[in-house]
């Protein structure tokens, strides 16, 4: 069979309404070209299935954490530094360096020039700038978590976050909570938007009413919790104050600990908790929280090789998706004392 011809610069000119010199610039980062051109060029390119020529191998994989546009250094986060930790000791075994990419401070025009021979994503949300120009160059990719915008043939290691879910609700009910609210980012993330998700359906199938405490990174008074811990909620949906909280998040553990002091209250006689958090201190703190475990030393270890698997075989053993079991860690301050 004759290959099928590669696209050329022209084609792509042709296909985006601008000249090869445009092109050219455009994909190479140089010369000086609008955004709203860069993308159109760029679009056009991966439509017609350009890629750039094969480089060499690098022996050098990537890890990008791309969900939150900001600048903040997800290494401090429990979850991630695990992970990368992780990551490293896997590459290393398999011949690679790894090479972690800031959260900020890249631009468009890295994805398309970086050298690496396979990047880990870690939760990619939808239209993922850097997913769209690393596919268009052809280089492999393995997900922690769905990817935001599934393709056949993608590969990712994620855990069960529905089944998870109705394990901390479940839970929190049989200690005797009876409100229980659910802190969650409002954004495009999958694991977010999953675990909302379940918990609004598992309210409806207990016949009460969905309360979602909005997220925010650096409310270390926990201020968020102030309108459903006083029992004053907007749009009288619900009366009377919460007695349990499922935060998704790890700094969501500590804010209601701090809430819950400025209100007078106290954990778990009060008020239940679990967070999902990897952060050993939530065994130290008075008293001890409840954490839900995702694993991610399991998890980036098995997405390293799956990523190895696919630039030295391009496949990989191990059937695609991946589910790691996530736990929850039992502690003091969901196990309210009954009394008798």
């Amino acid at each position: 069979m004759s290959p099928v011809p590669r696209p050329t610069l022209a084609d792509i000119a042709r296909a985006a309404e601008v000249s090869t010199a445009t092109v050219s610039h455009a994909l190479n980062g140089t010369g000086r070209v609008g955004k709203s051109t860069r993308r159109r060029v760029r679009e056009a390119a991966t439509a017609l299935g350009y890629g750039a020529p094969q480089a060499p191998r690098t022996r050098i994989l990537g890890v990008a954490v791309t969900t939150y546009p900001r600048a903040w250094d997800y290494t401090e986060v429990a979850y991630f530094s695990r992970a990368i930790t992780a990551a490293t000791a896997t590459a290393h075994a398999r011949g690679y360096a790894l090479t972690i990419l800031p959260a900020d401070r890249v631009t468009e025009d890295t994805w398309h020039s970086i050298a690496v021979d396979g990047m880990l994503v870690m939760d990619s949300p939808r239209g993922d700038p850097m997913v769209r120009a690393l596919r268009a160059r052809g280089i492999p990719l393995v997900f922690d978590g769905v990817p935001g915008d599934v393709r056949p043939g993608d590969h990712w290691v994620d855990n069960d976050h529905v089944a998870t879910t109705r394990e901390v609700l479940d839970h929190l009910t049989a200690s005797g909570a009876t409100r229980i609210a659910l802190q969650s980012g409002d954004g495009d993330e999958h694991y977010a938007r999953v675990v909302t998700e379940t918990y609004i359906a598992w309210c409806a199938e207990h016949a009460v009413s969905p309360l979602v405490v909005p997220f925010i990174a650096y409310d270390d008074e926990g201020h968020a919790f102030d309108e459903v811990l006083g029992g004053e909620v907007p749009g009288g949906k619900v009366h009377g104050r919460i007695d349990a909280v499922h935060a998704v998040y790890d700094p969501g553990g500590r804010q209601l600990l701090a809430a819950a002091a400025r209100h007078g209250l106290r954990v778990p006689d009060d008020l239940l908790l679990v967070c999902a958090s990897e952060d050993p201190g939530y065994a130290e703190t008075e008293p001890p929280v409840t954490t839900v475990t995702l694993d991610p030393e399991r998890t980036a270890r098995t997405a390293v090789a799956l990523l190895v698997d696919l630039i030295e075989k391009g496949q990989p053993d191990t059937p695609r998706p991946v589910m790691v079991p996530a736990g929850v860690r039992q502690r003091t301050s969901s196990r309210r004392r009954v009394m008798y």
